[in-house]
């Protein structure tokens, strides 16, 4: 008789690549022409990462830029949560962080979805900041595999798969 089959939902970044598009979009601040003289910066200091520049469409701007250094590095705009662009003081600001770890009422939504419209014997228990998904059928993981690859709120990865 087989045993059970498991595999972790997780949503992970790798920091590096972050570090790496941050480094790239500085440096294309500081080349571009369009960019001179509207103080446009990206700044990272922990968890935050801050734009400024001049007016509200140059930071936009910047945001586009990061952004399309972070899909180079192949890291998901899932992962970033981007707040509003605000004045301060003669400048204006947006900031941005970078999501790790499935959050309590996003795990309970996934929960949810596995439990509503995946294969029946599969069971899903939420384990910290990631998901654990177990069946006596791989078949059935690899479903749920593909059911939650559509899924829109998060840049989930599968790891750990066993049998």
């Amino acid at each position: 008789m087989a045993g059970e089959s498991t595999f972790d939902v997780v949503s992970k970044v790798d920091k590096q690549e972050v570090a790496n598009a941050l480094n790239q979009a500085q440096k294309e601040l500081v080349q571009r022409y369009d960019f001179k003289g509207v103080g446009a910066e990206v700044d990272f200091s922990g968890e935050k990462i801050l734009m400024k520049a001049n007016s509200e469409e140059r930071v936009l701007a910047v945001l586009d830029v990061l952004q399309s250094k972070l899909i180079r590095r192949g890291i998901s705009l899932k992962s970033l949560d981007t707040g509003e662009p605000y004045p301060s003081g003669k400048e204006f600001r947006l900031e941005a962080s970078i999501k790790e770890g499935i959050e309590q009422d996003l795990a309970k939504k996934i929960n949810k979805l596995i439990r509503d419209e995946g294969p029946k014997g599969v069971k899903s228990q939420i384990q910290g900041d990631e998901l654990r998904v177990s069946s006596k059928s791989r078949d059935d993981l690899q479903s749920v595999m593909a059911l939650l690859k559509d899924f829109d709120e998060a840049d989930l990865q599968f790891v750990n798969f066993r049998s």
